[in-house]
C-alpha cells in the first residue's frame, strides 16, 4: 500500500491550507501567500486537485478513479467527487470523532477497530452507504484510547449526514453528504476543468 509521507505543515503551507482542516492544531509561522508568483490557470487547477488529494490522503490513481466514478453519475461532477471522498470509511470515522486526524482514522480502520453493520471492515477506502451503522468493535471499546477520544470529541459538531448519540461508540449514515457539509474551502469546478482537458 502506497503512503504519502510528506511533512504535514510544509505541505499545508505549500497548498495554502490551514492544518486545522486535517485535524492538527499546530500552526505555521509563515504566510503561505507571501512569496508566491502569479500562477497560471493550469497551476491553480492543479493546486486545487493536490489540496483535495492531500486532505483525504488519496494518491493520484485512486483519486482519478473517484473522478471517473463521479463523472459517470448524473449530477454536478465536482460535488459528486467530494461526496465520494466524504463517504470513505476513514473519513467517516474521523468525522464521528473516533480519530483526531484522517491519517489516524486510516490506521485505526486498517487495524480492524471498526465494524459496519456488525461486520469487521479493515479497508479505509470502503464506501459507506445510506443506513449503514459504523461502530467501534466490541474488543476495541475497552481500549483507553477510544474512551478518551469519546470524552474529548463527544461534543464535536457532527455533520448532518451522520447521526451519532453522545457517549456512544456507534453512528448511522442518515443521508448522503451534501456540498454544505464540506468544512474547508475548495473550488471543485477547477478539478473538473483539469481532468476534462
Amino acid at each position: 500500500m502506497a503512503k504519502n509521507r510528506q511533512p504535514i505543515l510544509k505541505r499545508c503551507k505549500t497548498l495554502g491550507l490551514s492544518p486545522a482542516v486535517l485535524g492538527y492544531s499546530k500552526e505555521t509561522n509563515r504566510n503561505p501567500k507571501q512569496m508566491r508568483r502569479k500562477q497560471s490557470e493550469y497551476g491553480v487547477q492543479l493546486n486545487e486537485k493536490q489540496k483535495v488529494k492531500f486532505i483525504y490522503g488519496v494518491l493520484e490513481k485512486q483519486f482519478h478513479k473517484y473522478y471517473e466514478k463521479a463523472e459517470r453519475k448524473n449530477g454536478v461532477t465536482g460535488e459528486l467527487l467530494l461526496q465520494e471522498l466524504e463517504r470513505r470509511l476513514d473519513n467517516v470515522v474521523y468525522r464521528m470523532g473516533f480519530a483526531n486526524t484522517r491519517r489516524e482514522a486510516r490506521q485505526l480502520v486498517s487495524h480492524g477497530h471498526f465494524t459496519v453493520n456488525g461486520s469487521r471492515v479493515d479497508i479505509p477506502s470502503y464506501q459507506v452507504r445510506l443506513g449503514e451503522v459504523i461502530a467501534v468493535s466490541e474488543k476495541s471499546r475497552k481500549n483507553t484510547k477510544f474512551k478518551t477520544l469519546l470524552e474529548e470529541n463527544g461534543k464535536k459538531a457532527m455533520p448532518k449526514w451522520i447521526e451519532k448519540a453522545a457517549e456512544t461508540f456507534e453512528g448511522k449514515i442518515v443521508a448522503m453528504p451534501a456540498r454544505d457539509d464540506i468544512d474547508y474551502e475548495v473550488q471543485e469546478h477547477l478539478i473538473v476543468e483539469l481532468y476534462s482537458k
